[in-house]
């Protein structure tokens, strides 16, 4: 499966005072790469909800931090399905320091080879979504339409 890769750059507002991103940003990168990724397969998350009274939670999160990431950097997340069924999918994401943010990825789907390999890895993370009934809260299964889409090769 292709890897998602987004980019961002680290604004004052992520990081403490000693110019270092704070540990629980680099979760809410990943969030943003997972949201542009469905995003780029043309699905919207609020109408997901208002459509199939489906929503997406955060299950597991195992985590790794290795490099800080600092102010100013440009860096680029990216994120891969690695496990999908009907109520959970669980992905792997990196945030990578880009060694050459000009040329790297731009909100697009790439083989992992194609991402410059002398990015610094900053952080990895094994993450599990479940599907959820926004209604109840339960567990819900994936429309096929719409889990078909979510697995579809872009």
């Amino acid at each position: 499966m292709k890897t998602y890769c987004w980019p961002v750059r680290v604004y004052y507002e992520d990081t403490d005072h000693g110019g270092v991103v704070y540990y629980a940003n680099y979760l809410k990168y990943m969030e943003r790469c997972r949201t542009e990724m469905l995003r780029a397969k043309g699905l919207e998350q609020d109408q997901i909800i208002n459509d199939s009274d489906l929503m997406f939670a955060v299950k597991r999160v195992e985590i790794g931090y290795y490099l800080p990431a600092k102010f100013n950097d440009q860096l680029l997340i990216t994120a891969e399905v690695t496990h999908a069924s009907k109520v959970q999918l669980k992905f792997t994401q990196s945030i990578f320091r880009a060694a050459d943010p000009v040329n790297e990825c731009g909100g697009m789907f790439a083989e992992f080879d194609k991402i410059n390999t002398e990015n610094e890895l900053l952080c990895d993370a094994k993450i599990s979504i479940a599907s959820l009934s926004k209604s109840q809260l339960r567990p819900k299964r994936i429309p096929d339409p719409l889990f078909e889409e979510l697995l579809r090769e872009h």
